[in-house]
């Protein structure tokens, strides 16, 4: 088996059109900006200094993310694992990062890349108040682009369908997961986990 060359994909694949490439846009427009408003969900990336990258969740109400102008984007920073590996490399690093943003019941998705940093302003803290508490830390993030991708990855995995979600009951709690690979605490129930995680929120 042979890895492909850039002379490979070159032969697979053809040149995308002049309309995929100037659908990138170098800010948030009036799409782009709704769209984030309606997001509860996206996925941030970030790469640390030795070459490694992160991908870890961010949840909230919809719009937790905030729109702070064309270029500038705020993100809360919740309860989790206190690991901080993405804002250890944001810190650490160079600072560039993408995000994609999801709607439930779309099946288009937003992607933003940029830079960011990593602010602990009293005043910021204040202003992104949820589920009763306040932030930690907000995520800064300088847009440097945008770029809407088409439905047909979310529409092959029917991720929004009904007919193709999983009964909780079929794979163990996450606590019994972390157990079993670490023997380490005790093992929880799924009721207690999120029993748990409600107070965490």
């Amino acid at each position: 088996m042979t890895d492909a060359t850039s002379e490979d994909l070159a032969t697979i694949y053809a040149k995308p059109t002049a309309r995929v490439i100037a659908k990138a846009r170098p800010a948030i427009d009036i799409h782009a900006r709704k769209f984030i408003e309606m997001s509860p969900f996206c996925v941030l990336a970030t790469s640390g200094t030795d070459g490694s990258v992160d991908a870890s969740p961010r949840g909230g109400h919809s719009g937790f993310v905030h729109v702070d102008g064309p270029n500038r984007l705020l993100m809360p920073d919740r309860p989790g694992n206190n690991r901080i590996d993405s804002f250890k490399n944001i810190v650490e690093g160079t600072g560039l990062l993408q995000l994609i943003f999801f709607v439930p019941g779309l099946d288009e998705t937003l992607r933003v890349g940029g830079s960011g940093s990593v602010s602990t302003d009293p005043a910021l803290l204040a202003a992104m108040e949820e589920f009763g508490k306040l932030p930690r830390a907000v995520l800064r993030i300088e847009v440097k682009e945008t770029y809407f991708h088409c439905g047909k990855a979310l529409m092959r995995s029917k991720l929004w369908s009904k007919e193709t979600q999983v009964e909780r009951a079929r794979f163990p709690s996450i606590s019994q997961v972390i157990h079993d690979q670490t023997s380490l605490g005790e093992p929880e129930s799924q009721a207690e986990v999120e029993a748990r995680y409600k107070t965490q929120l």
